[in-house]
């Protein structure tokens, strides 16, 4: 049986993509640049270095990209409020994993203090977790494996022990390059594009009884 579940945030457990894109996208704005939300969709959980960075690379705009991921976040914590809303399931989710004995570590790309307002705008508390590592504390955000390479040394386990929940095809790359077992959820990809994980489903409520008892 699995010993430690490492969770992703945006797009598992909170409602969140549409929101940082919003963000980003009203940044550039500001900076005189008309991007789409689309354009952040390629680079959906990677970390805010690379989710504006590659849309600045696309539009062949130069940015000061910490400048840039500062004003971004300054807006997304704005347009948040009242808005953000947990996945459905994922609270509970938390509490049955937590409930059953199993460890249990937050890995996300995101940098800490998007991470600490997006957990306290849903309401699922770091304290839910043994772990928290973000995107501020690795080198290499996913698709490479460092994150949850980390995570599972954080929890005690191999990583052949540990199920990550991921949304997004980076960061399935990167639970399957560490040796995890990989359950994706089809809230922000399209289950045709999430194929590297071992189960898919549609939302936490219905998760497969044998991604937690492999």
């Amino acid at each position: 049986m699995i010993k430690a579940v490492l969770f992703d945030m945006d797009g598992v457990l909170a409602d969140s993509e549409q929101l940082i894109s919003r963000a980003a996208a009203m940044m550039f704005g500001e900076l005189g640049i008309k991007v789409e939300q689309h354009d952040f969709k390629p680079f959906t959980g990677t970390g805010e270095n690379r989710y504006i960075g590659g849309v600045a690379e696309k539009y062949n705009i130069s940015i000061d990209i910490e400048k840039a991921k500062a004003r971004t976040y300054e807006i997304y914590m704005k347009i948040i409020r009242g808005k953000l809303k947990p996945h459905p399931g994922a609270a509970a989710l938390v509490s049955r994993c937590r409930e059953t004995g199993l460890k249990l570590a937050l890995a996300t790309s995101s940098d800490r203090i998007k991470t600490e307002a997006t957990l306290a705008e849903i309401g699922i508390s770091p304290g839910s977790f043994d772990t928290v590592i973000t995107g501020s504390d690795v080198k290499n955000k996913k698709p490479f494996p460092d994150i949850y390479l980390e995570a599972a040394r954080r929890t005690g386990y191999t990583p052949g022990e540990c199920l990550v929940i991921e949304d997004a095809p980076s960061g399935i790359k990167a639970a399957k390059s560490a040796g995890c077992r990989c359950l994706a959820v089809t809230t922000t990809f399209e289950k045709s594009l999430l194929a590297g994980a071992d189960w898919i489903c549609d939302t936490l409520e219905n998760i497969p009884e044998e991604a937690l008892k492999w």
